[in-house]
């Protein structure tokens, strides 16, 4: 992938998260910070783009809207995958908060894009050490933006650049001072779903091999119907399809039946699977109107044998 669409899909995701953080009550995910990563010019643009977008799938709605908000809050809320990025980022930390009362610390976010916790969170950061793992030119894009807005970068941070297609996850994260024998925890959102299966539980294997026994990891993954047309929810093919167009497309669905036994064949324990009626139900009732679980979207929490 090109450094320019890396860029652009780092902050596609801070967009989504802090329009909801600004626009949405009660919030899903709370990252006020999310949007302080992304300059005027670049907010305007993504807004451009919602409409734009909202004006070429859907017409007549967007003739309906009464102005730009509108038009961008209907694409934020129905049509981009912005549920989804919230409700695994909370499932996410909760479960990080739940391993750092039984002893983590050793936080591994990979594919940390515009992540924002060591400063949203820090209370968590601090008594943690923090390894952002991405992309060379998103971490470079990442680092000179933080520079331009004055962020201070805390001690117990570990930037660790890595194009995981050419190199080795265990490797890069011991030359930036991953401990092995440190309780763990891994973060890893939104990717599975780019890799094909086998590069997928090759990277699982390796965090099971780095890590003590009790460590743990959250992702989460597409199931296999969101790769049929004629079985996929709308929104979802339409985003596969408008990621088709850009250069960047879904390679993998996983099965959530089999699922325990490909994670016990990489070393590691299912300890909870989520299916996407049951994220509706933990972190979407009684939130804001229009927003519902991301359908074929599903989370896991696992554990090192």
């Amino acid at each position: 992938m090109e450094a320019s669409h890396i860029k652009r899909s780092a902050l596609m995701s801070a967009f989504l998260r802090g329009h909801h953080a600004a626009h949405d009550h009660p919030v899903i995910f709370r990252d006020e910070w999310a949007r302080k990563l992304l300059s005027k010019d670049e907010l305007v643009a993504f807004e451009a783009t919602m409409e734009q977008a909202l004006e070429a799938t859907l017409p007549d709605r967007a003739a309906a809207m009464p102005d730009r908000a509108a038009a961008v809050a209907c694409m934020v809320r129905d049509y981009f995958p912005t549920s989804l990025f919230l409700s695994r980022a909370k499932y996410a930390e909760e479960r990080l908060e739940e391993a750092m009362s039984r002893g983590v610390k050793q936080y591994v976010v990979l594919g940390a894009g515009m992540d924002t916790f060591l400063w949203r969170r820090k209370e968590l950061a601090d008594r943690l050490d923090v390894f952002e793992v991405d992309h060379p030119a998103t971490q470079a894009f990442k680092q000179e933006r933080l520079a331009d807005l004055g962020w201070r970068i805390p001690q117990n941070a570990r930037f660790v650049p890595a194009d995981l297609t050419r190199q080795r996850l265990d490797e890069a994260l011991r030359a930036a001072g991953f401990d092995s024998e440190a309780p763990s925890f891994f973060s890893w959102l939104g990717v599975i779903h780019y890799l094909p299966r086998d590069d997928a539980f090759a990277t699982l294997r390796m965090i099971a091999g780095i890590c003590p026994a009790g460590s743990e990891i959250v992702f989460d993954y597409w199931d296999t119907e969101a790769f049929r047309p004629e079985r996929a929810a709308v929104r979802v093919g339409w985003m596969l399809e408008m990621l088709r167009h850009a250069g960047e497309p879904m390679l993998t669905g996983l099965a959530p039946s089999a699922i325990a036994g490909q994670l016990r064949e990489a070393g590691l324990h299912l300890r909870e699977q989520m299916s996407p009626e049951a994220i509706q139900e933990r972190y979407f009732l009684n939130r804001p109107a229009g927003y519902y679980a991301y359908e074929h979207a599903h989370f896991v929490r696992a554990s090192v044998l």
